[in-house]
Formats: C-alpha cells, structure tokens, sequence
C-alpha cells in the first residue's frame, strides 16, 4: 500500500514546457495531506475493529458460557423435581405401610380385647349361675330347717 511519504518522496522528471512545478508540489501537498489523515484513519479504524472483534470474541464466550449454565440449571431443576417426587412417593408408601400396620395392630388388639371380654362374660355367666344355685341351695337348707323346727 502506498504511504503518505511514499507520495512526498516521489519525484518527476522534468521536461521542457511541462507543467507548473508550484501547481504540482502544491496539488502534492494537498493529496499528501489528505492521504496521511485518511492513512491515520484508517489505521485507528482497524485498531477500532480489533479492540471490538475481541470485546464481541469475549462477548461470544460468556454468551456460550451462559448458554451452558442454563442448560445445566435446567437439567439440575429437572433431577432435583424428579428426585424430590420420588421421595414424596416412597414417604406416601411408608406412611401407607405404616399406616396398614397400626390398623393391623389394632384389629389384632379388639380381637384380643372381644376375646377377652368373651371370656369375662363367660365367667360372669358361670359366677351368676354358682351364685343362683349357691342361693337356691341355702334358700333350700333354710327351708328345711324351718320345716324340721315345725316339725
């Protein structure tokens, strides 16, 4: 690429009847000076566009950084959901188990508790009965003595 002192150090031959030096080393001036500031320009714009090409690299790469951060987040919502059902499941079956054994437990116990009162009445029944026949035997033996004292 031409430079801006490669256009001031060009130098022209000279030839008979040919054009006005002063134009020239002026239009000379003038093109050197608009070429330098545009050279100037051009290389803080591509100084520009690499400070910006690594700012949008980095950019880039939080984006994917982020990108991977939330699908990871999801993945983890996702497990920690489906662990936290599974628990609630086996809590809900072992409060059901749980639950089955106490009514067991007490099905066991009124039965134990029926049999039992059974076997009370059983014996109330029995004690009635010797009682009754306890009475009637010595309602008898009075009677009889009140007949033998009469007699």
């Amino acid at each position: 690429m031409l430079t801006p002192l490669d256009i001031q150090n060009r130098e022209f031959k000279r030839s008979f009847r040919g054009y006005n030096e002063d134009e020239i080393d002026s239009f000379l001036d003038q093109v050197i000076k608009d070429y330098e500031q545009l050279y100037r320009e051009n290389v803080e714009l591509k100084e520009t566009i690499e400070r910006i090409s690594g700012k949008l690299e980095n950019y880039q790469h939080m984006e994917n950084t982020l990108h991977s951060t939330l699908v990871i987040a999801q993945e983890t919502a996702e497990e920690v959901k489906l662990n936290a059902k599974k628990e609630s499941e086996l809590v809900m079956k072992e409060a059901e188990i749980q639950a089955q054994r106490m009514i067991d437990e007490a099905t066991s116990k009124v039965r134990r508790m029926t049999g039992e009162y059974e076997e009370i009445n059983k014996q109330l029944q029995i004690y009635r009965t010797r009682m009754k026949t306890l009475l009637q035997a010595q309602l008898e033996m009075i009677a009889q003595a009140a007949e033998d004292e009469d007699s």
